[in-house]
Order: C-alpha cells, then structure tokens, then sequence
C-alpha cells in the first residue's frame, strides 16, 4: 500500500518546553493531517543555535503524551544545511541573490515606502556595483555580509486563500537568506524543507501568517509546490497578549506539579476548540471524529488559571 502523497507537519524550535499554545496547535495540525487522510511529520527547527535550549526530546515526549503520533523519525533543520544551500545558488543563479551589510539598526532608520510592510528592507545594498559591495564588504569586517532575494518588482505582492483567514496576503520585501553569521533564514528552510518532506497542509499560529507572502515568492521561484494554509489563532492571556512561559503553570510539566494531567490538559484544549464538553474527558482517536474545520473558533482563546477549576 502506497503511502498518500500529501502530509501536515508540526515545526516546533526547541528554544524551551511548549506551553498551553504551542500544544493546542500541534493538536489543531494533527487533526487537519489526520483527517484529511494525510501523513503527519515532525521537524525540529534548530537552526538558530543562540535559542535552542535543548528541548526537542521534552516537546517530542509532551506531543506523545497529548496523544499525538507522527509518522517517520523527527527531522532536524540542520541536517538539511545542504539542500538550503542549494536552493541559495539556484537563486544566485537566477541573479536573485545579493549581499547586505546593513545593520538591523541602519534597517529601522531607513525610511520605507508607505506600502512595504513593518521592518520591510528599504533596499540600500540592493544596486551596489562590484566596487561598492567591496567596499562595503571590507568595512564590516571580520562580520560577514548576508545574503538577500532580490524580490522582483512585480511579484512583490502575494496572495493566498487561507482555510480560516479567507483571502489574504501582503507585500514582499528583499528578504534575508543567509544571516551574516552563516545561519539559513526561517523562510528559506521551511520552503525548501516543506517541499522536501512532501508537506502540502501547512497549520500554524495567525502570528505567522505574515510571512506567508515571502514563503509564496520563494515557493514560486524555486519552483515549489504551494501548500493549503490554516493560520489558527493564537492563545492569549486576559490582558491581551500573547500566553507565554512566565504566565503560570503553562506547560505540561508545570500542570502535573498542580495535579493536572496531560489527559486533563487534552480535554481542556479539546473544550477550547468546541469539540468536547468541559470536564469530558476525551481521547485524540475520538476527536477526529468531531472535527469540523468550517466549525473552528476563529477568535484567540484566552488563559487563565481559573479555567483550571
């Protein structure tokens, strides 16, 4: 039997254990896999080596105890340096790539157009001649330079038809690929990651979804696949913003110090997405059975200690 071609994923960093969001969207993104008759794979987004805290066995073991699965061994972003690389020449190649010494301070001084989006790149390496760029190449060192797109003009706006946002989009600036310090770009990898491992259902937090337009671009210029996206919303805290690791017993491993268990913690996330009734308690296998994405809640959920009983 063949597997099926598509499949959803789960990207958690392991830059600290995952808290009451983070699991409420690895469970949204197993059920869109799992009932849409797609394969359901993890990948570990270690690639910025400053933030990982070592924590990539605690999620995955977190993630089982909710009663998730995945099918095949967890993939690390940075086993994948060369098929990131690869896509870099291929765009070099294509004349889409070229160096930035900007600092991300000379970044925020520079003035932008008024429809480029928050932090857009104004474009100030963009046209350098050889001289310049090395120039400017050599007044930065020992830092190195990055490396950007160079987004075409008329491809800077990008379009797509979310699951839960509906039609949206947003502007394409010359984004960066390769940091300075060598490290690959989140949007780069994940595009070629996506592709890599077959990913065609793409469920992540609404925070993310501003950075779908450049995912697009890339996917266009590669000559990869678009995947569907359900941007789901986010979990937040009475006050507004967004639920973090400083707001309390938040993670698995807290609740347990307060006595309540990773079967309690499925239920109540269960109940937050309206797919079980408060204090029923419910196993993963059941919940695809009564999930309906047209039926999502499609506001933020709001924590608070209180909902612990």
């Amino acid at each position: 039997m063949h597997p099926p071609a598509g499949a959803g994923r789960y990207a958690p960093s392991p830059s600290g254990e995952l808290h009451l969001g983070n699991l409420r969207t690895a469970m949204l993104a197993w059920l869109f896999a799992r009932t849409s008759g797609r394969r359901f794979l993890m990948r570990i987004e270690d690639l910025d080596r400053a933030r990982d805290a070592g924590t990539a066995g605690r999620q995955l073991a977190d993630l089982a105890a909710l009663g998730l699965d995945w099918d095949g061994e967890p993939v690390l972003q940075t086993a994948r340096g060369s098929a990131h690389e690869a896509a870099i020449a291929r765009l070099e190649a294509a004349g889409l790539v070229y160096e930035c010494t900007c600092t991300r301070r000379e970044i925020a001084e520079a003035p932008t157009a008024p429809h480029d989006p928050p932090g857009a790149y104004p474009g100030t390496c963009r046209d350098r001649g050889d001289a310049e760029r090395a120039a400017a190449r050599a007044a930065i060192l020992p830092r190195r330079p990055a490396l950007r797109l160079r987004a075409p003009e008329v491809e800077r706006e990008q379009v797509f038809d979310d699951l839960l946002l509906g039609r949206t989009g947003g502007q394409v600036d010359d984004l960066v690929l390769r940091r300075g310090d060598g490290a690959i770009a989140y949007n780069l990898a994940v595009v070629v990651d996506d592709a890599a491992m077959g990913v065609d259902q793409v469920v992540r937090g609404d925070d993310l979804a501003p950075s779908t337009p450049r995912q697009l671009l890339l996917q266009r210029l590669l000559g990869l696949p678009r995947p569907e996206y359900a941007h789901v919303p986010l979990v937040l805290v009475p006050s507004g913003a967004r639920l973090a690791k400083r707001d309390g017993a938040v993670t698995l491993g807290e609740l347990a110090e307060v006595g309540v268990d990773a079967a309690a913690v499925r239920s109540l996330l269960a109940e937050s997405l309206g797919l079980a009734a408060p204090g029923e308690r419910v196993a993963m296998d059941a919940l695809r059975g009564r999930f309906d994405p047209a039926a999502l809640p499609r506001k933020p959920w709001v924590w608070g200690a209180e909902r612990l009983g």
